[in-house]
């Protein structure tokens, strides 16, 4: 019998910083569409589980992507989101820096003979895109067609960089951020959490199969569904769903141990004024049962912290997806603490 995973994976400060060393600085992680860095001067700057990082498009083309840390003092470069850098300029000491990272003039430095500016440039992450979607990662230890593992067959007859990006949304949650994992991929909780859902798809046809660095979620629609009747989850930390002339995609990103965001984008095929209404609703649907989960996933991390719960059984029908995913985090701790060991 499978079981759950103890409560302190939920609520140990100690061992949320192992995972940010061991799962989430390794990883490559979603920043959304890759039309957001297009452009000559247009950036994206996330925290990823601690992690200060920006994509940046030069003006010579070439897409890069730093640590958003001055070499200074530590201040941050770009404001978290997406925007547009013209000149890369600390904004603590007025530092610049040109495209490529190297560090052009350090105002009112005053005079230093051990000083080069040759030495402190920005440091580098990795940065890829891979149809249409931009991921960056700190230090990856596998590449990202790696990683994606059976993600592009499965969705290899999307025509997913058609897609436009129209609105996205971030949400908090007081959970930690496999507290709403574990609920993300799993359907057993849709007639009970999600009963205007639950009413548009076959639940009895609700399928969940764990393969490789992906959970596919997959249930047969009724009339009226907005949906696409396929929900995927990619290891570690994000999340593709297709929907009639649209998909949606999402970060679920660890803040604290027991607070995590999540940034979705919708993008769609048709962005003409013909069919707004459609897509308002959409997104307004979507919107509407991811804030269905916030009471249950933050209520669930109450419980793990009070120190009653102890691992309970996980359903072979509909919770192969939380087996595999908790079974993928467990193995990456317990690495983490063999490399150490060593």
């Amino acid at each position: 019998m499978l079981r759950n995973l103890d409560a302190s994976y939920y609520v140990d400060p100690a061992l949320h910083e192992r995972e940010r060393a061991a799962i989430f600085r390794t990883h490559w992680h979603l920043l959304g569409p890759a039309s957001q860095v297009a452009e000559p001067g247009q950036y994206v700057a996330a925290e990823l589980a601690g992690e200060k990082l920006f994509a940046l498009r030069g003006r010579d083309g070439a897409l890069r992507a730093f640590r958003n840390v001055c070499p200074h003092r530590g201040a941050r470069l770009l404001e978290e989101g997406a925007g547009r850098c013209d000149t890369l300029r600390c904004p603590y000491h007025m530092w610049l820096f040109d495209e490529t990272g190297r560090l052009r003039r350090t105002p009112w430095f005053g005079e230093d003979a051990s000083f080069d500016t040759a030495d402190w440039p920005l440091t580098p992450a990795s940065v890829a895109v891979w149809r249409g979607l931009l991921f960056v990662s700190a230090a990856p230890e596998l590449s990202l067609a790696e990683q994606l593992g059976d993600l592009p067959e499965e969705v290899a007859d999307y025509p997913l960089e058609t897609f436009v990006p129209v609105a996205s949304h971030r949400f908090e949650m007081r959970c930690n951020w496999k507290t709403y994992t574990d609920n993300f991929v799993e359907g057993y909780h849709v007639p009970g959490i999600h009963p205007a859902f639950a009413a548009v798809i076959d639940f009895a046809g609700f399928e969940t199969v764990a393969q490789n660095n992906m959970v596919r979620m997959t249930a047969p629609q009724k009339g009226g569904s907005i949906y696409g009747g396929k929900w995927l989850w990619m290891w570690p930390n994000w999340t593709l769903s297709v929907f009639p002339g649209g998909m949606n995609i999402s970060r679920i990103n660890p803040l604290a141990v027991d607070l995590t965001e999540q940034i979705y984008h919708f993008l769609f095929a048709d962005i003409s004024p013909e069919t707004e209404a459609e897509r308002t609703r959409t997104i307004e649907t979507n919107c509407a049962i991811v804030r269905e989960d916030f009471g249950i996933c933050e209520h669930t991390q109450r419980n793990l912290a009070s120190g009653a719960y102890r691992p309970g059984p996980l359903s072979p029908k509909h919770e192969q997806g939380v087996a595999w995913f908790q079974a993928r985090v467990a193995a990456a701790l317990a690495q983490k603490v063999a490399r150490a060991a060593e």
